[in-house]
């Protein structure tokens, strides 16, 4: 349940008042889990929202080292909501991480940091809000195993929507209604066997505050999609952390198991994370006018910093191997940098709108396995930077680009093949970022070596399609 509390003095008076015997303390790590800490609530006071609840920053991958660990975690009391989940009543709480030592906010804080985007939105003069809207995907599977040993590497899944359990023998039977290999999207109930999952995690994200739209399958047999209203860069990566850990609790309570991995069924889609996003100023749409696509100069210039910078970015909006097992075509994953009204084979899309309010542009090769705080803003920052540079995205693209002659093709950039690629990338593409010191070579270089032991685990490690490969060389 959402509190709609204003003020620390009447979160204090509302867990006093209500006798809430427990306050969680929720903030991101530099990938982009949750994380918190629980008091007890009669442990805090006003202090606690000033000087806030210490904590030891050595626990955190990427964060401080042991000799010099001590930071603090500042609650924000207007996010406050009860935990459905917990056995006792618990009141969650958002939180920035703060150095102590200066006061100020962490600079490896993922919510610092989308805090710092949109100031420094503000201060360009371009706008004064910046709105996502986002559409994770995920998988819900009934049984998941995995196993990396020196003599043994696998990994198995079940569900009952796979088109792989077709011909097993169930104790209850086999029903036999089932989507096919890409043949998920839509077809009703009993091939639908996710709607009541997903019409429940729906629930309980609304009775958290979320403002949700709908639900549906999406195209894969066992993944689906919850659909969450736009807001603001910074409250839509805070609905989607709530998002992700209602997706995950009710799954687990239904007896299943839920999964954002972008690519985790071989030869079918993967999940993605398409982003929607717009700039205000002054209550008004800065992307709407009369060029292409009723767009105006500022969007397409917009659309032009997203493509120039996508390689870059791609180390934040696709932060896992994995990721780039999705960005391969074939799978309706936008691997191509154009852009045109309505196409969804390219990687920029402008929706249909005919509200000026409405105009936005679409990015496609996110994935949920992304850090929201740092996607959202990284994304902002280059399609800021493609506005002050007057960076054109060149002609839309309102064909089929899966489809192109190869000549024409070969003229289209793409995304990263690899995240050792996204990686170097943003090595050498990172001044537009730290503009207004929103990200910092420190912020970067430390999420960089935690995605680069990613790297190097999954380099080093022989894969089993390698032994069918060339086991008999």
């Amino acid at each position: 349940m959402s509190l709609n509390i204003n003020s620390p003095a009447e979160f204090l008076k509302f867990i006093k008042d209500e006798e809430t015997p427990f306050v969680d303390m929720r903030f991101t790590d530099p990938r982009g889990k949750w994380q918190h800490l629980t008091m007890c609530s009669d442990a805090l006071d006003d202090d606690s929202f000033e000087d806030g609840i210490m904590f030891d920053g050595s626990s955190i991958a990427g964060w401080k080292a042991i000799n010099d660990s001590d930071m603090a975690l500042i609650p924000d009391a207007t996010t406050a909501v009860m935990d459905p989940f917990a056995a006792q009543p618990t009141v969650i709480l958002f939180c920035d991480v703060m150095e102590p030592t200066t006061g100020q906010g962490y600079e490896r804080d993922p919510r610092s940091v989308a805090k710092k985007a949109q100031i420094y939105l503000s201060s360009t003069g371009i706008g004064d809000t910046s709105y996502f809207g986002i559409e994770p995907e995920f998988f819900v599977f009934d049984d998941v195993r995995y196993q990396v040993d020196m003599n043994k590497v696998s990994y198995e899944f079940e569900s009952e929507e796979g088109p792989y359990v077709t011909g097993r023998i169930f104790d209850e039977g086999n029903h036999g209604h089932r989507p096919g290999v890409k043949g998920g999207y839509f077809p009703v109930p009993p091939v639908d066997a996710g709607y009541d999952l997903r019409a429940e995690m729906v629930t309980v994200m609304k009775e958290m505050g979320l403002k949700m739209d709908k639900h549906h399958h999406e195209v894969a047999p066992s993944q689906h999609e919850l659909g969450m209203v736009f807001d603001t860069l910074l409250q839509t990566a805070d609905n989607l952390q709530i998002n992700k850990y209602v997706t995950h609790m009710v799954a687990h309570t239904y007896g299943k198991t839920a999964s954002f991995m972008p690519k985790p069924v071989i030869g079918d889609n993967g999940s993605g994370m398409h982003a929607n996003q717009s700039v205000w100023k002054d209550g008004k749409p800065v992307f709407a006018g009369s060029g292409y696509a009723d767009l105006s100069d500022n969007a397409l210039y917009y659309i032009g910093g997203i493509i120039k910078h996508a390689r870059s970015l791609n180390a934040f909006t696709n932060p896992s191997t994995n990721s780039y097992k999705r960005l391969i075509p074939g799978f309706e994953a936008p691997v191509l940098l154009a852009y045109s009204a309505r196409n969804r084979s390219a990687s920029c899309r402008i929706p249909f709108a005919t509200n000026p309010a409405g105009k936005r542009v679409e990015i496609r090769f996110p994935d949920p396995s992304a850090n929201p705080y740092l996607a959202f803003s990284a994304m902002l920052m280059a399609g800021l930077d493609g506005i002050q540079n007057k960076i054109h995205p060149g002609d839309a693209m309102d064909k089929d680009l899966y489809d192109l002659p190869p000549e024409e093709l070969k003229e289209v950039p793409t995304v990263c093949g690899s995240l050792r690629q996204a990686l170097e990338s943003l090595d050498n593409d990172r001044e537009y970022l730290k503009k207004g010191d929103v990200f910092t070579d420190d912020m970067i270089d430390s999420y960089m070596s935690l995605k680069w032991e990613e790297v190097y685990n999954f380099e080093h490690t022989p894969h089993p399609v390698e032994f069918m490969m060339y086991y008999s060389v």
